[in-house]
This record gives structure tokens, sequence and C-alpha cells, in this order.
């Protein structure tokens, strides 16, 4: 099974994911995005936030 992940490296902190897909991701205390369930919500919801990400930090792993 595939599970999101993000590349801190090159999140910016702009929350997109967050606001899309809450039960998934949340923003950590360094303001970068964090995977904290990576089933929290479905795979559409998911992919609309990685697709979503203007830096393309999000990928499928």
């Amino acid at each position: 099974m595939a599970i999101p992940v993000v590349d801190a490296d090159l999140c910016t902190g702009c929350e997109l994911c967050v606001d899309i897909a809450p039960n998934t991701f949340q923003m950590s205390d360094e303001g970068i995005s964090e995977v904290i369930d990576p089933e929290g919500d479905d795979e559409d919801t998911i992919q609309e936030a990685i697709d979503s990400c203007p830096v393309e930090a999000i990928v499928w792993e």
C-alpha cells in the first residue's frame, strides 16, 4: 500500500494539504507539513492534497 510522504526540504508551509486533508496532515512546530495518519482521509482527498501542493513536496511511496 502506498502512503503519502512529505519532503520537509521542499515544503514551504503553505498549509494547503492540511486544509484539504486534515486527518492525514498537520503542521509541525517548525511550520512544515507532516503526515499524522496515512489513512486519515480517503485516497482521493489525499491525492487532491498532493496535487494542490505548489512545490510538489508530497508524493506516494
